[in-house]
């Protein structure tokens, strides 16, 4: 048990972090092209093991630097545009994958719009955008974030063929 004590104070550090099973809260992903092109025949056998970490702050979705688990905003899950939850289960479980691969998701080398890691989650995504009928003016406005200026937003859609 890692204890702190500091200032007459005692701060247990050992905390836990409270996991759920993905396919618990995500069905069917198993059966979708785009998930079955990420993990290939190991898609079923990963995504049971998948767990999922809810967190109540506002956000979106990541993949946890420390194990590769899932992590949602549960505000985004309740409130976010179901198209847009879809195709960011697809981007996150590409980051899932890469985490088991061993690949360093949030190199500092690189800017948000042109981090290998990004441009491939978000290549998939965009794969899947075209599949389900999105047009490149759904798909540019997809793209966007609060964090990304319009120039890097025009910059990774160029890096993924949307026309904007």
């Amino acid at each position: 048990m890692k204890v702190s004590i500091i200032y007459n104070v005692v701060i247990h550090r050992n905390a836990k972090i409270y996991l759920k099973r993905f396919n618990d809260f995500f069905e069917g992903f198993d059966k979708v092209e785009a998930v079955r092109e990420i993990f290939g025949d190991d898609t079923e056998k990963v995504l049971k093991e998948l767990k999922v970490e809810f967190f109540s702050r506002r956000g979106y979705m990541g993949v946890s630097n420390e194990d590769g688990h899932l992590m949602v905003s549960v505000d985004y899950l309740r409130n976010g545009d179901e198209r847009d939850i879809y195709l960011d289960v697809i981007d996150e479980l590409v980051h899932v994958k890469q985490h088991r691969n061993g690949l360093e998701l949030h190199d500092p080398r690189y800017g948000y719009c042109d981090r290998p890691t990004e441009v491939e989650a978000f290549g998939q995504a965009v794969k899947e955008a075209r599949r389900i009928g999105m047009n490149d003016a759904e798909i540019f406005e997809y793209l966007h974030t609060e964090w990304m200026s319009e120039e890097d937003v025009k910059k990774l859609a160029s890096a993924l063929n949307v026309k904007f």
